[in-house]
């Protein structure tokens, strides 16, 4: 995949240390790598500190030493151009579907007509139409993901952070949304150009990633940086999909 010459995301030297009683931890070891306008995921053994670095890049953590860089620029709070999808769905249980997308924009400048007709869109976009009105607790795994993913796109923003978003949805339905996220990010439509995913399936990362980084246990350093150069869809039984993960799991085994 070819790319422009300046990065979207530049993560220069991050590191990061817990001080702990006589003795601290050493979670991030000076990570380093630029992100474009691609797919790229982020493996690593559990517990090696992907979330952590998702965290960081996000603004939500700051690191010891290094920083994050968008368009040249340091991260040093979250910003609305960074939207994040999480694992545990984070919606606000007292909210209705509109109601917790239409939380994301709710403190922009956008009139609130305004906000309204965005969130309908994104909630219609991700195939929720007709559940504006339900709650949290009435709605399926996988349609919790669906909030989660509308609301982060109601922000339009050009990085989409993902931590582990499909892990806790059964099989069929994490593959659909797979095939989903990947449809809405190839879509000239939205602005999102750049998405980093945290996932501990090698997997699923090589089946949608243009790019997989690969960390070591903690203290993580990148040990791999793997370019997916193949056409989608892709095929989960092609050979050369098996070739890739068995090259990352060989590296963080």
């Amino acid at each position: 995949m070819s790319q422009p010459s300046e990065p979207i995301l530049q993560i220069k030297d991050v590191a990061k240390i817990y001080p702990g009683e006589g003795k601290s931890t050493t979670v991030l070891d000076h990570i380093s790598f630029d992100v474009y306008k691609e797919f790229l995921c982020i493996v690593g053994p559990s517990g090696c500190g992907k979330s952590t670095l998702l965290r960081i890049i996000d603004g939500l953590d700051k690191p010891t030493s290094g920083q994050v860089l968008f368009h040249g620029q340091p991260i040093t709070s979250p910003s609305p151009k960074v939207g994040v999808i999480f694992q545990t769905f984070a919606l606000i249980p007292w909210k209705t579907v509109l109601g917790n997308v239409q939380m994301a924009i709710s403190s922009t400048p956008i009139a609130k007509e305004e906000q309204l007709k965005i969130a309908q869109k994104y909630i219609q976009d991700v195939g929720l139409e007709g559940f504006e009105s339900s709650y949290p607790k009435e709605l399926s795994g996988g349609m919790k993901q669906r909030v989660g993913i509308a609301r982060a796109l109601a922000l339009q923003p050009e990085v989409l952070l993902m931590d582990e978003p499909f892990s806790s949805l059964d099989a069929l339905t994490a593959e659909n949304l797979r095939r989903e996220v990947l449809d809405i990010w190839r879509d000239p439509a939205y602005p999102t150009g750049s998405v980093i995913m945290v996932t501990h399936n090698v997997q699923e990362a090589v089946e949608m990633a243009d790019r997989v980084v690969v960390l070591s246990a903690r203290p993580a350093k990148i040990v791999d940086d793997v370019k997916i150069d193949l056409e989608r869809p892709r095929s989960p039984r092609d050979p050369v999909l098996y070739d890739l993960a068995d090259r990352i799991i060989s590296k963080i085994s």
